[in-house]
């Protein structure tokens, strides 16, 4: 079984910068005009799971919570490193998050849509 989260977003360029160039996510395709909706799919090749992200001329309904939550787990630490850097050099600062596991054991982020990353060193 393959997994997708689909989210819309008012700003299409926006959220394939954050999760390209910071998360270092890869634009696995895309589409344009699908029924009035433009959109990426973005992850890593060869897993079975992907986000998409759609833009159209209604804007999203949705309200990010603090609760709800993106989880990346690095596979090394030179992969946490080189994304913690990618956020610093960016000017992309931590939150706080609600959850205190969180704040104890990853770094959470703010996406362009206000909703929170969470990314998790290697154990």
């Amino acid at each position: 079984m393959k997994f997708r989260v689909a989210r819309h977003t008012t700003d299409l360029q926006l959220i394939i910068d954050f999760y390209t160039q910071l998360l270092e996510l890869e634009i696995l395709g895309s589409f344009e005009n699908h029924s009035a909706y433009d959109g990426v799919f973005l992850g890593k090749k060869g897993l079975d799971w992907h986000l998409e992200f759609t833009t159209s001329s209604e804007a999203p309904v949705h309200h990010p919570d603090e609760d709800d939550v993106l989880v990346f787990y690095a596979q090394n630490s030179s992969e946490f490193n080189r994304i913690k850097a990618n956020f610093d050099l960016n000017k992309q600062l931590p939150v706080l998050a609600k959850n205190p596991y969180w704040n104890q054991h990853a770094l959470t982020y703010l996406d362009p849509d206000g909703f929170r990353v969470v990314v998790v060193p290697p154990a």
